[in-house]
């Protein structure tokens, strides 16, 4: 079946999915679905334990991208030291803004995402909507942080409470 385009990725690639999270992409299956034969990427989710199929004809149009390097994790990790207010008082503006850069898939917006949510939280609280969607972030990041550092969820989640919560972030 021709597909157009080569294979962007290869089995054992750490890929991002925006708005689900990093995986390994553990094989390359052909199935037919709804009377459609297609090739899909079968992606383990580090945490969870769940597999995602990703159509390799929407690889583009979805986003998927490799997970970052290690020089990139340092940038983004100084990012979330920040403590830049900047956000809207307007629940619903910031809940939208903070959707799309969710949909990005850019860590960097995911990282914002979750600095400004953890942040809004400790001083007002989050309505419910905000806190599933900082839940999410969180998870987001963390499952990248878990396949670019090499470290477990536990370790990156902690990180990320220490990063962004510290009362000095110079500490």
């Amino acid at each position: 079946m021709p597909l157009g385009v080569g294979f962007l990725f290869n089995i054992g690639d750490k890929v991002v999915y925006p708005l689900h999270g990093a995986g390994v992409i553990e094989s390359i299956e052909e199935k037919e679905i709804l009377g459609e034969r297609q090739k899909y990427y079968i992606m383990k989710m580090p945490i969870g334990d769940m597999k995602v199929m990703v159509p390799m004809k929407n690889v583009k149009s979805i986003g998927l991208r490799e997970v970052v390097d290690e020089e990139t994790v340092s940038r983004v990790l100084e990012r979330l030291k920040k403590r830049d207010g900047g956000t809207t008082a307007n629940w619903n503006r910031r809940y939208r803004a903070n959707m799309d850069k969710m949909r990005s898939g850019d860590i960097y917006q995911v990282a914002d995402v979750v600095r400004s949510l953890m942040l809004r939280d400790r001083e007002k609280g989050l309505s419910t909507g905000e806190r599933k969607m900082l839940d999410n972030a969180r998870q987001i990041l963390i499952s990248e942080l878990v396949l670019a550092k090499g470290i477990d969820e536990e370790e990156a989640s902690r990180l990320l409470d220490e990063l962004v919560c510290s009362e000095d972030p110079a500490e």
